[in-house]
């Protein structure tokens, strides 16, 4: 039997991508303007294929629908989390995600809760993060005139940042960000405002006024979870959320760590080198222990970002 599924990247184009997957991580990148790495995910839009072991080849929605034991048979018809690493090379469109009512109704996925870890921050890197409008009807003059220094809240954040984007929320990634993104398994964004950029073929991209304004909260809601620490020996972990969509932790392993395990977790190396239960793994590797495996051991000098539902 299979426990512990690597996954090999999906890439993703985007206008205001970058290089920095590559020269980061050592992925080789399809274009100078990669935006993306889907590094774990079963989504339609990008599916990830497994490369080790028993399950090689097959595609991560097809284990998870077949072999369900290896996730807790887990209820969600769907593979519920996705993992990307995001080169903010340039600023990204203002969005805002649905909830997941309004996203079943509407589009036939998932609704987008979300969480950013901040892995690399140019200096006076920011991100926008919320709105000043009380009303809806304050919120739709202040688009009507193209008020969006007044409407949009912009913050300065840096390396080591943590950030939890609920659905609902405006928000929009700055230029100079590299960021580990944790959310739910959904493509589906509502794009506000796109700067009035041009594409390589010289149209502005397509925005989502109506749907955007339906789902996004208002007034803003700055949500803040309660970040915990904990020292296991010369392991150190954060836990940065845990909440009904997902718990997101750092894992800083110094040495040797040893846990039991009773869940399927996803894991990506955002830094260092060492081996889990056995296998060589680096910095940019991205795999699930899943719920088979009873206990984890991590030998090295690496951090690790993991999630679970």
């Amino acid at each position: 039997m299979n426990d512990i599924l690597f996954l090999e990247p999906i890439f993703k184009q985007r206008i205001w991508g970058g290089n920095a997957l590559q020269t980061e991580f050592g992925y080789t990148i399809p274009d100078p303007k990669t935006g993306e790495c889907w590094a774990i995910s079963a989504h339609p839009n990008g599916d990830c294929r497994i490369i080790n072991g028993k399950f090689k080849d097959r595609t991560l929605s097809d284990v998870y629908a077949k072999e369900r034991k290896l996730f807790n048979y887990h209820n969600s018809k769907k593979f519920p989390l996705m993992t990307k690493i995001l080169d903010a090379n340039d600023d990204l469109s203002v969005q805002v995600h649905p909830n997941d009512q309004y996203a079943k109704r509407f589009a036939d996925d998932l609704g987008k809760t979300e969480c950013w870890y901040v892995l690399d921050a140019k200096q006076d890197a920011y991100i926008i993060y919320g709105h000043r409008a009380n009303s809806k009807t304050e919120f739709m003059e202040m688009i009507k005139k193209n008020q969006w220094d007044d409407l949009l809240i912009k913050k300065h954040v840096k390396k080591g940042d943590f950030i939890y984007v609920p659905s609902g929320t405006i928000h929009a990634l700055g230029k100079g960000l590299l960021i580990l993104e944790t959310q739910q398994s959904s493509d589906t964004t509502y794009r506000l405002y796109d700067y009035d950029r041009k594409d390589e073929q010289g149209n502005q991209r397509e925005l989502h006024l109506k749907e955007s304004i339906e789902v996004s909260t208002i007034p803003h809601l700055d949500v803040k979870p309660r970040i915990k620490y904990f020292d296991l020996g010369d392991t150190s972990i954060t836990r940065f959320v845990h909440n009904d969509f997902f718990t997101v932790e750092k894992w800083d392993i110094n040495s040797n760590f040893n846990r039991e395990n009773d869940r399927f977790r996803l894991m990506s190396i955002i830094d260092g080198y060492g081996q889990v239960n056995g296998n060589p793994v680096q910095k940019g590797d991205h795999f699930i222990v899943t719920a088979n495996v009873n206990h984890i051991q991590l030998i090295g000098k690496m951090s690790i970002i993991t999630s679970y539902v």
